[in-house]
């Protein structure tokens, strides 16, 4: 059986789940796929090397590329087509590599669509606040505009990007606003996402103030390591519902493993994966094989 190539481009993402997530549940499909890493450090390469890299992947013969920071929005100019979520999101997680060329996808955003409606059935999504216009943020507010979202006030530290970012989606629907307005806004809110590298391992702390949460408010998160961030366990002590990241995370490898191998994956396992791959984090050994200096000479 023909090893099916796959990888991941980014910056220091030595640490990354992908290859086991991806690699396993191959295997229970009784499929053959290897998923590398792309480190652009290790490489020795510029997020503006994304075009060359992907030129490399595919004469070697390689399926599919998951994308990451900082390339998801430098990768659209070496595509040949883009899918229109894509487009309309403005950034590519995963390309495709075909006889028709390089396909850019965007998984993210049905990642926390499916990771919502699974995690937060029946939620209230009329009215909710956003916090975070980086790519994550684009994601998670196409997904509710396509949930039927009313109204998406979105905060970030940089006010001119929410703007643009409501401007970008919908004017009518999306309205751009600053950090200090949290408060106000939540009160209105039926619920919130956060979409910001606070509460990551090494950016520890909480964007979201824990005296702005209630019971009627859920919580949705998009950090997923660690799983149990400072923002879900002050929405715990409120009493409110809440949705941790790694539900997002597993769904949106599931989207991407599908456009890669054409098989049908069952979300529901990756996120158990996922889930017993975080758990016991104690030390910081990356989790899948050792990243190679230059993925093609794993071949």
């Amino acid at each position: 059986m023909t090893t099916l190539l796959t990888g991941l481009i980014g910056s220091g993402i030595g640490f990354s789940l992908s290859p086991v997530m991806h690699e396993r549940e191959a295997a229970v499909l009784s499929h053959e796929l290897r998923y590398d890493l792309w480190d652009l450090h290790a490489l020795g390469a510029s997020p503006g090397d994304i075009g060359d890299l992907l030129l490399r992947a595919r004469d070697a013969g390689y399926r599919g590329l998951n994308i990451t920071h900082p390339c998801k929005q430098l990768v659209l100019a070496h595509l040949d087509t883009l899918s229109p979520d894509a487009a309309a999101i403005g950034a590519v997680n995963t390309v495709v590599i075909g006889e028709d060329g390089l396909a850019g996808h965007n998984t993210d955003w049905t990642g926390f669509r499916r990771g919502l409606v699974d995690g937060l059935a029946g939620a209230p999504l009329d009215r909710v606040v956003l916090v975070g216009a980086g790519g994550a943020g684009a994601a998670a507010a196409y997904a509710l505009l396509d949930l039927g979202t009313e109204r998406l006030d979105v905060v970030d530290a940089d006010p001119d990007r929410a703007a643009r970012l409501a401007a970008d989606l919908d004017p009518y629907r999306v309205r751009g606003g600053r950090l200090t307005e949290l408060p106000t806004l939540l009160g209105h809110a039926h619920g919130v996402v956060h979409a910001t590298p606070v509460g990551m391992a090494d950016h520890p702390g909480q964007a979201v103030p824990g005296n702005c949460l209630r019971p009627d408010l859920w919580v949705a998160e998009i950090v997923f390591r660690p799983l149990h961030t400072a923002l879900l366990a002050a929405a715990a002590e409120a009493g409110a519902v809440f949705l941790d990241g790694g539900r997002m995370n597993a769904h949106q490898a599931a989207d991407a493993f599908r456009l890669f191998t054409g098989l049908e994956p069952d979300p529901s396992r990756m996120y158990a994966h996922l889930r017993e791959l975080v758990a016991p984090e104690v030390s910081r050994a990356p989790l899948s094989g050792a990243l190679s200096p230059n993925p093609i000479e794993r071949m």
